[in-house]
Protein backbone atom coordinates (compact mmCIF):
# COMPACT_ATOMS: atom_id res chain seq x y z
CA UNK A 1 0.00 0.00 0.00
CA UNK A 2 1.31 3.45 -0.85
CA UNK A 3 2.11 6.03 1.80
CA UNK A 4 -0.13 8.54 -0.03
CA UNK A 5 -3.22 6.64 1.14
CA UNK A 6 -2.14 7.08 4.76
CA UNK A 7 -1.37 10.74 4.10
CA UNK A 8 -5.02 11.18 3.12
CA UNK A 9 -6.48 9.43 6.18
CA UNK A 10 -3.96 10.64 8.78
CA UNK A 11 -6.35 13.03 10.51
CA UNK A 12 -9.08 10.38 10.90
CA UNK A 13 -6.88 7.37 11.55
CA UNK A 14 -7.01 7.54 15.35
CA UNK A 15 -10.83 7.71 15.29
CA UNK A 16 -11.29 4.60 13.15
CA UNK A 17 -12.00 2.44 16.22
CA UNK A 18 -13.89 3.23 19.45
CA UNK A 19 -11.72 5.16 21.91
CA UNK A 20 -12.23 2.74 24.81
CA UNK A 21 -11.18 -0.24 22.68
CA UNK A 22 -8.14 1.65 21.41
CA UNK A 23 -7.22 2.50 25.00
CA UNK A 24 -7.51 -1.15 26.02
CA UNK A 25 -4.99 -2.22 23.40
CA UNK A 26 -2.66 0.70 24.04
CA UNK A 27 -2.47 -0.29 27.71
CA UNK A 28 -2.05 -3.95 26.81
CA UNK A 29 0.81 -3.29 24.40
CA UNK A 30 2.53 -0.81 26.66
CA UNK A 31 2.41 -3.22 29.59
CA UNK A 32 3.70 -6.06 27.41
CA UNK A 33 6.76 -4.02 26.43
CA UNK A 34 7.44 -2.70 29.93
CA UNK A 35 7.37 -6.23 31.39
CA UNK A 36 9.71 -7.75 28.78
CA UNK A 37 11.92 -5.03 27.34
CA UNK A 38 14.41 -3.02 29.44
CA UNK A 39 14.19 0.71 28.98
CA UNK A 40 16.57 2.32 26.55
CA UNK A 41 16.55 3.65 23.02
CA UNK A 42 13.48 2.40 21.15
CA UNK A 43 12.28 2.38 17.54
CA UNK A 44 8.67 1.94 16.43
CA UNK A 45 8.64 0.75 12.79
CA UNK A 46 5.45 1.80 11.03
CA UNK A 47 4.60 4.06 13.95
CA UNK A 48 1.65 5.81 12.29
CA UNK A 49 0.50 8.72 14.43
CA UNK A 50 2.75 7.63 17.27
CA UNK A 51 0.19 6.83 19.93
CA UNK A 52 2.02 3.73 21.18
CA UNK A 53 5.46 5.32 20.84
CA UNK A 54 4.22 8.23 22.95
CA UNK A 55 3.05 5.86 25.69
CA UNK A 56 6.43 4.16 25.70
CA UNK A 57 8.20 7.51 25.81
CA UNK A 58 6.11 8.43 28.84
CA UNK A 59 7.16 5.11 30.41
CA UNK A 60 10.84 5.98 30.10
CA UNK A 61 11.90 4.77 26.65
CA UNK A 62 13.79 7.14 24.33
CA UNK A 63 11.54 6.65 21.32
CA UNK A 64 11.92 7.20 17.60
CA UNK A 65 9.07 6.55 15.20
CA UNK A 66 9.68 5.59 11.57
CA UNK A 67 6.91 5.64 8.97
CA UNK A 68 6.78 6.16 5.19
CA UNK A 69 3.72 8.45 5.47
CA UNK A 70 4.55 12.13 5.90
CA UNK A 71 0.94 12.81 6.85
CA UNK A 72 0.97 10.33 9.72
CA UNK A 73 4.28 11.74 10.95
CA UNK A 74 2.86 15.27 10.86
CA UNK A 75 0.14 14.12 13.26
CA UNK A 76 2.77 12.49 15.47
CA UNK A 77 4.91 15.63 15.56
CA UNK A 78 1.83 17.59 16.63
CA UNK A 79 0.43 15.13 19.19
CA UNK A 80 3.54 13.26 20.36
CA UNK A 81 6.47 15.69 20.32
CA UNK A 82 8.40 13.44 22.72
CA UNK A 83 8.93 10.97 19.86
CA UNK A 84 11.54 11.66 17.18
CA UNK A 85 9.95 11.36 13.72
CA UNK A 86 11.78 9.79 10.78
CA UNK A 87 10.19 9.35 7.36
CA UNK A 88 11.36 5.91 6.24
CA UNK A 89 10.19 2.53 5.02
CA UNK A 90 10.71 -0.53 7.17
CA UNK A 91 12.44 -2.19 4.23
CA UNK A 92 15.32 0.31 4.43
CA UNK A 93 15.74 1.81 7.86
CA UNK A 94 18.17 4.80 7.89
CA UNK A 95 19.93 3.80 11.11
CA UNK A 96 23.26 2.23 11.93
CA UNK A 97 23.61 -1.39 12.98
CA UNK A 98 23.02 -2.14 16.68
CA UNK A 99 21.44 1.28 17.30
CA UNK A 100 18.37 0.43 19.45
CA UNK A 101 17.66 -1.45 22.65
CA UNK A 102 14.05 -2.05 21.52
CA UNK A 103 12.69 -2.36 17.99
CA UNK A 104 8.99 -3.03 17.55
CA UNK A 105 6.30 -2.97 14.92
CA UNK A 106 2.57 -3.08 15.63
CA UNK A 107 -0.14 -3.66 13.00
CA UNK A 108 2.15 -2.62 10.14
CA UNK A 109 3.38 -5.81 8.47
CA UNK A 110 0.00 -6.63 6.93
CA UNK A 111 0.13 -3.27 5.16
CA UNK A 112 3.60 -4.03 3.81
CA UNK A 113 2.03 -7.29 2.55
CA UNK A 114 4.60 -8.36 -0.07
CA UNK A 115 6.46 -11.40 1.25
CA UNK A 116 9.90 -10.19 0.21
CA UNK A 117 9.29 -6.77 1.75
CA UNK A 118 8.00 -8.31 4.97
CA UNK A 119 11.14 -10.42 5.24
CA UNK A 120 13.30 -7.40 4.42
CA UNK A 121 11.57 -5.36 7.13
CA UNK A 122 12.10 -8.08 9.74
CA UNK A 123 15.75 -8.26 8.71
CA UNK A 124 16.14 -4.50 9.06
CA UNK A 125 14.56 -4.60 12.51
CA UNK A 126 17.07 -7.21 13.64
CA UNK A 127 19.95 -5.32 12.03
CA UNK A 128 19.29 -2.08 13.92
CA UNK A 129 18.69 -3.84 17.25
CA UNK A 130 21.69 -4.02 19.54
CA UNK A 131 23.02 -7.41 20.66
CA UNK A 132 20.95 -8.39 23.68
CA UNK A 133 18.19 -5.97 22.66
CA UNK A 134 14.56 -6.87 22.07
CA UNK A 135 12.52 -7.11 18.88
CA UNK A 136 8.71 -7.18 19.14
CA UNK A 137 6.35 -7.98 16.25
CA UNK A 138 2.64 -7.52 16.97
CA UNK A 139 0.35 -8.02 14.00
CA UNK A 140 -3.00 -9.42 12.91
CA UNK A 141 -3.48 -13.16 13.32
CA UNK A 142 -4.82 -14.75 10.08
CA UNK A 143 -6.44 -17.53 12.14
CA UNK A 144 -8.87 -15.06 13.71
CA UNK A 145 -12.01 -15.04 11.51
CA UNK A 146 -13.17 -11.53 12.48
CA UNK A 147 -10.43 -9.60 10.67
CA UNK A 148 -12.13 -9.71 7.26
CA UNK A 149 -15.20 -8.07 8.79
CA UNK A 150 -13.30 -5.33 10.60
CA UNK A 151 -10.82 -4.59 7.81
CA UNK A 152 -13.68 -4.00 5.38
CA UNK A 153 -14.91 -1.11 7.55
CA UNK A 154 -11.84 0.90 8.55
CA UNK A 155 -10.29 3.60 6.34
CA UNK A 156 -6.72 2.33 6.63
CA UNK A 157 -7.53 -0.97 4.92
CA UNK A 158 -8.18 -0.97 1.17
CA UNK A 159 -8.09 -4.67 0.33
CA UNK A 160 -4.41 -4.62 -0.63
CA UNK A 161 -3.36 -5.98 2.78
CA UNK A 162 -2.12 -9.50 3.48
CA UNK A 163 -2.38 -11.07 6.91
CA UNK A 164 1.03 -12.47 7.78
CA UNK A 165 1.16 -16.03 9.18
CA UNK A 166 3.06 -16.53 12.42
CA UNK A 167 5.55 -18.90 10.79
CA UNK A 168 6.48 -16.23 8.26
CA UNK A 169 7.35 -13.84 11.09
CA UNK A 170 9.32 -16.51 12.95
CA UNK A 171 11.23 -17.55 9.83
CA UNK A 172 12.02 -13.94 8.93
CA UNK A 173 13.37 -13.12 12.37
CA UNK A 174 15.42 -16.31 12.62
CA UNK A 175 16.71 -15.86 9.10
CA UNK A 176 18.05 -12.45 10.13
CA UNK A 177 19.88 -13.97 13.09
CA UNK A 178 17.41 -13.31 15.89
CA UNK A 179 16.53 -15.75 18.66
CA UNK A 180 12.79 -16.08 19.27
CA UNK A 181 11.97 -15.90 22.98
CA UNK A 182 8.20 -16.31 22.79
CA UNK A 183 5.31 -16.43 20.33
CA UNK A 184 1.78 -15.84 21.55
CA UNK A 185 -1.70 -15.01 20.36
CA UNK A 186 -3.03 -12.06 22.33
CA UNK A 187 -6.16 -9.93 22.24
CA UNK A 188 -9.83 -10.77 21.87
CA UNK A 189 -11.73 -7.52 22.58
CA UNK A 190 -13.68 -6.67 19.39
CA UNK A 191 -14.44 -3.15 18.22
CA UNK A 192 -18.19 -3.54 18.87
CA UNK A 193 -17.66 -4.00 22.63
CA UNK A 194 -19.69 -1.30 24.45
CA UNK A 195 -17.87 0.66 27.16
CA UNK A 196 -19.97 -0.91 29.90
CA UNK A 197 -18.91 -4.41 28.78
CA UNK A 198 -15.20 -3.70 28.41
CA UNK A 199 -14.22 -5.23 31.76
CA UNK A 200 -16.16 -8.41 30.96
CA UNK A 201 -14.65 -8.60 27.46
CA UNK A 202 -11.16 -8.13 28.92
CA UNK A 203 -11.83 -11.01 31.31
CA UNK A 204 -12.90 -13.25 28.44
CA UNK A 205 -9.80 -12.19 26.53
CA UNK A 206 -7.59 -13.09 29.47
CA UNK A 207 -9.19 -16.54 29.69
CA UNK A 208 -8.88 -17.20 25.95
CA UNK A 209 -5.19 -16.29 25.98
CA UNK A 210 -4.59 -19.01 28.54
CA UNK A 211 -6.75 -21.78 27.09
CA UNK A 212 -4.67 -24.14 24.89
CA UNK A 213 -7.40 -25.29 22.51
CA UNK A 214 -8.66 -21.83 21.54
CA UNK A 215 -5.88 -19.33 22.23
CA UNK A 216 -4.51 -19.73 18.69
CA UNK A 217 -7.60 -17.74 17.58
CA UNK A 218 -6.43 -14.62 19.44
CA UNK A 219 -6.58 -11.38 17.49
CA UNK A 220 -2.85 -10.84 17.18
CA UNK A 221 0.33 -12.81 16.73
CA UNK A 222 2.89 -11.39 19.16
CA UNK A 223 6.50 -12.45 18.80
CA UNK A 224 9.31 -11.44 21.15
CA UNK A 225 12.88 -11.97 19.98
CA UNK A 226 16.40 -10.94 20.86
CA UNK A 227 19.56 -10.38 18.87
CA UNK A 228 22.33 -12.62 20.16
CA UNK A 229 25.84 -11.21 20.36
CA UNK A 230 26.93 -13.66 17.64
CA UNK A 231 24.54 -11.97 15.18
CA UNK A 232 26.16 -8.57 15.56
Amino acid sequence: MTSSHFDLIADEYDESLPAHVVEHYLRKRTQYVIERCPRGRGLDVGCGTGVLAARLAAAGYDMTGADPSAGMLDVMRRDAPSVAAVEASGTSLPFEDDAFDLVLTVAALHHIADAADVRRTLGEMVRVARPGGRVVVWDHNPRNPYWSNLMARVPQDTGEERLIPENEVLDGLRGAGAEVLSADQLGMVPDFTPPAALRLAAGVEHAVERTPLIRFLGAHNVVLATKPAAAA
